[in-house]
C-alpha cells in the first residue's frame, strides 16, 4: 500500500467535498471530489485510487491540482489547439479584399468566389485552404458568399428605365 497523500488546502473537509460533488453537474469533477474525500480522512493512495477506479498515480495528480487551485484545478483542461492560419490582422485585410472586389485585369474576374480567394490567398500569404475553409472565414466575417448579379460596365440607365415604360411588369 502507499503512503497517504498530504492535502495542503484545508478549507474543505472530507464531508463538504462529498456535498459539493452532489451539487456538481460536472461527472468529471464528481468523480475527482469523491477520489479526493477518502484521502482527507488519511486513507491510503491505493485503496482510495481503487475506491474510484483509477490508478494511484492518477489520483496523485488530481490531489496535487486541488492543493494549487481547488475544486476550480478538478475541471477538465482543453489545450489551446493549433495556432490560427491567419492572424486577426490578416483577416481584417481579407475583409478589406473582399469589400474592395477583384481587379478585373489583374484577376481576370467579375466577382470573387471562394476558389479564387483560396488562390488570391495564396499567393498573397502562402496559406493554402480550400473553398469551404473559405466560407467559414467569410461567415467568421460576418460576410455572406452571395454577391448582387454583376452589372455590365457600359449599362445604359436611360435605356433601361425606356425599356420599363415600354413593357411595364404584370
Amino acid at each position: 500500500m502507499g503512503q497517504p497523500i498530504e492535502i495542503t488546502r484545508a478549507d474543505l473537509s472530507a464531508a463538504a467535498l462529498r456535498s459539493l460533488a452532489g451539487k456538481s453537474g460536472d461527472a468529471a469533477v464528481v468523480r475527482r471530489l469523491l477520489a479526493i474525500a477518502p484521502v482527507l480522512h488519511g486513507r491510503p493512495r491505493e485503496e482510495a485510487a481503487s475506491l474510484n477506479g483509477m490508478t494511484r498515480q492518477t489520483l496523485s495528480d488530481w490531489v496535487h491540482r486541488y492543493n494549487a487551485e481547488g475544486v476550480v484545478g478538478l475541471r477538465s483542461r482543453t489545450g489551446p489547439g493549433r495556432p490560427p492560419f491567419l492572424t486577426e490582422a490578416r483577416m481584417e485585410e481579407l475583409r478589406e479584399i473582399v469589400l474592395a472586389g477583384p481587379d478585373r485585369e489583374r484577376h481576370k474576374v467579375v466577382r470573387w468566389r471562394c476558389a479564387e480567394l483560396c488562390d488570391e490567398v495564396a499567393e498573397r500569404w502562402s496559406v493554402r485552404v480550400c473553398e469551404q475553409t473559405m466560407g467559414k472565414w467569410l461567415r467568421r466575417l460576418e460576410m455572406t458568399r452571395l454577391q448582387p448579379r454583376p452589372y455590365h460596365p457600359r449599362k445604359d440607365a436611360a435605356a433601361e428605365v425606356a425599356f420599363r415604360k415600354t413593357f411595364p411588369a404584370w
